[in-house]
């Protein structure tokens, strides 16, 4: 049976994966999956003072096992990837897009004057730079505010973090990820704008093509199962948070509305939406040192693995 290191994962960003492996799809396919634990030691506190992603360590959560030697592969948000694999120094590259697309929120509290993005113009808006929700906040907001007038600041990278600070009211707004969505409208917070974004699974040189693809085999497995029954695995949800907040474990399955759980079969990142995305990054002074976005991805690996299916 082949062994793979899996940096951990909330369901989130991962439900098709933790599917897959608690219902025996991973080791069917003769693969043992080993989680490596990555929170450890992650700064909780909000920074109102720090606006950019410059300078700080897109490795401080995502990919910090994998930097080390001790997973082979993690998936976290697309866009963030492309950071991560830049600064990689161990030449990890992304293979393809993972199979949830996860669903992000920009909240305020219930007692903010902000009812419609356009009055987020200056105000304090707590993310977790290099995480997913950053640059879903950026793509939403320009949508209705100009650049220069957009004010993120450094927050918590886990939802719990920012809702707190939210709530304390530490900032004016922050990006919240399911389960914390649903604790904040039953708190009475306003959900102002709200999108899905992708994510993508970096791997080290050490995972070739075949485990690669049977790994997929097991998500699309896992696909089929969720959307055929969403509103039976909305309980991963809650389970995952329950033991570290209260709140959450009052939380019943049948709060979380399943139309937010959308998942779809892993896949190449399409040609056309790299080199899009890119140039996005590079547009807000990201992925300064990328001459070309296939330097980012692992493009052997990809194609031997997804032919394969």
């Amino acid at each position: 049976m082949k062994s793979l290191r899996l940096e951990t994962t909330a369901p989130f960003q991962g439900l098709p994966e933790l599917v897959a492996d608690r219902e025996g799809l991973f080791a069917a396919r003769d693969i043992a999956i080993e989680w490596i634990e990555r929170d450890g030691g992650t700064d909780k506190a909000v920074n109102v003072g720090v606006n950019v992603p410059k300078g700080l360590n897109p490795f401080h959560s995502h990919g910090s096992m994998l930097e080390r030697g001790l997973a082979d592969m993690y998936n976290a948000c697309e866009l963030g990837n492309y950071c991560r694999v830049q600064d990689s120094r161990t030449g990890s590259r992304q293979l393809g897009r993972r199979a949830i697309m996860v669903f992000g929120a920009i909240v305020v509290r219930g007692d903010s004057k902000v009812v419609i993005p356009q009055q987020l113009a200056g105000k304090n808006i707590g993310v977790p730079f290099y995480f997913g929700s950053h640059y879903m906040a950026l793509q939403l907001l320009e949508g209705f505010v100009p650049r220069e007038l957009i004010r993120l600041c450094d927050a918590p990278n886990g939802s719990k973090g920012r809702y707190d600070a939210l709530m304390a009211g530490e900032v004016d707004a922050t990006t919240l990820t399911e389960p914390y969505v649903t604790l904040a409208e039953q708190n009475g917070c306003k959900v102002i704008c709200s999108a899905f974004y992708p994510g993508t699974e970096v791997a080290s040189g050490a995972l070739d093509a075949p485990t690669y693809a049977k790994f997929n085999e097991a998500v699309r497995e896992a696909v089929r199962r969720i959307n055929e029954n969403p509103a039976a695995y909305m309980h991963y949800f809650i389970e995952y948070h329950a033991a570290g907040d209260p709140r959450i474990a009052a939380l019943r399955p049948e709060d979380l509305r399943p139309s937010r759980l959308l998942v779809t079969d892993p896949a190449p990142i399409p040609a056309e939406e790299l080199e899009r995305s890119a140039a996005w990054l590079k547009s807000w002074g990201m992925l300064e040192e990328t001459d070309s976005p296939l330097e980012l991805v692992n493009l052997e690996i990809a194609s031997q693995a997804h032919a394969a299916e």
